[in-house]
């Protein structure tokens, strides 16, 4: 298996672009099925989640190519509505197939999702919303096949605004007979933008960045392109390094208005950034700062993908922080390894208490899933001496070349085999 070899304490200085966005490229590869012609996607990262996304396109009959940064998928002709257990289990999108096949040919059959070790997720909320827009689900504990004669429009509020549910709710009702009312749908970023990635299809859909989400069914749709923004969590990764590393960076193609919350709390550590027409400058010349309490919300609150970046940064400041995690429960692993490298972390549930040392020093750490493998390695750049960071397969699913970007930096990382 592949790991990083680390030689740290090295303060950061260079400039970075931020790749496309890993959680909105997703479902917008997902949606091209909803309409019988091609769509052209560009900004596309390469990296591994999207090239499982494109074996299981091609499984379902579409015609994908992908060149550079440009993906071109023809779901003229869908062959199957069988998603197969091999590319399911890699990945946890793979649930989001649900909606665009069962609009798209009224059935549709998936191996229950796997991917990052972060917790349960449960597809209850997909299950009851799909249900009212007409669907009949049979679960056996490891399959469901998902049918229906007809899918009529409804209105439906979700018990908890979930990312995923939300985004099958939205392609399924695109292709629904009447109007679908949504209520309290996540307001993420990759909402926004697959919904407006299905208006410019030919979708009528208002309240968009809202909590309600009105869509008019059965709209003509028609060949289109569109750019998949910057990914936010691979921003606040660099902006967690530099924070925990010192140093002065340049971050090319920001979604800053996105990234508030992130910013607040770095900020709150001590780092400064100043917004440029391209992105931003940023550094941090001194230890950081404790942040006595933070807790991961949805959108717009702090996103729980960078909960153990942030727990990376606090290691290493300067007092006491707590984190609550109240999105996944096992978003912890990562403290366990972090402790092998010196920090003094306490998890008491859904709590992390970390008292902050003055340096982390090197170990062979493991990677347990994706934003806790890019936490490890930013950790074991800014700590003495050699890190060994393994199973970074994790990471390669939604960083294009982490240690490519660090390097360019000036981190003294090296992916080895």
């Amino acid at each position: 298996m592949s790991f990083f070899e680390i030689q740290g304490s090295t303060p950061l200085s260079g400039q970075v672009r931020i790749h496309g966005s890993k959680n909105a490229v997703l479902p917008m590869m997902a949606a091209t099925i909803l309409h019988r012609g091609t769509t052209i996607l560009t900004n596309v990262p390469r990296i591994l989640d999207v090239f499982w996304m494109i074996g299981i396109l091609k499984t379902l009959g579409c015609q994908v190519w992908f060149e550079e940064d440009v993906l071109t998928i023809d779901a003229s002709v869908v062959t199957s509505t069988i998603i197969p257990q091999y590319l399911a289990e890699k990945m946890r999108s793979s649930i989001i197939f649900l909606g665009p096949l069962l609009g798209r040919c009224n059935k549709a059959s998936l191996w229950y999702p796997g991917g990052c070790s972060i917790g349960s997720r449960p597809i209850d909320l997909h299950a009851e919303v799909l249900r009212a827009m007409g669907a009949k689900i049979q679960e056996d504990g490891e399959h469901l096949d998902v049918t229906a004669e007809t899918l009529s429009g409804c209105t439906f509020s979700f018990r908890f605004a979930s990312v995923g549910a939300t985004e099958n709710a939205i392609m399924c009702a695109v292709n629904a007979n009447g109007k679908t009312v949504l209520n309290n749908v996540a307001r993420e970023p990759e909402i926004r933008d697959l919904c407006r990635m299905l208006v410019k299809m030919g979708a009528k859909i208002d309240g968009i960045g809202s909590s309600k989400l009105v869509i008019e069914g059965n709209s003509q749709l028609h060949n289109s392109s569109f750019r998949v923004p910057p990914d936010r969590i691979v921003a606040a990764t660099y902006l967690s390094a530099v924070t925990v590393c010192g140093g002065r960076i340049q971050l090319c193609e920001v979604p800053v208005y996105d990234l508030r919350a992130v910013l607040a709390v770095l900020q709150k550590c001590g780092c400064r950034f100043r917004k440029r027409k391209s992105g931003l400058d940023v550094w941090c010349y001194q230890r950081p700062w404790a942040v006595p309490y933070t807790k991961t919300q949805v959108y717009p609150g702090f996103p729980t993908d960078v909960q153990s970046l942030l727990m990376t940064v606090l290691s290493k400041a300067e007092g006491v922080s707590v984190i609550e995690e109240t999105i996944f429960e096992a978003r912890f692993h990562t403290a366990l390894q972090l402790q092998r490298m010196g920090a003094d972390i306490q998890i008491n549930h859904s709590y992390a208490q970390i008292r902050g040392v003055v340096s982390l020093h090197g170990a062979d750490v493991t990677a347990m899933d994706l934003r806790g493998g890019a936490a490890l390695t930013i950790a074991g750049v800014s700590a003495e001496g050699k890190t060994i960071v393994r199973a970074v397969e994790h990471v390669f699913r939604g960083y294009e070349s982490l240690e490519r970007d660090l390097a360019a930096m000036g981190a003294n990382i090296v992916l080895k085999q």
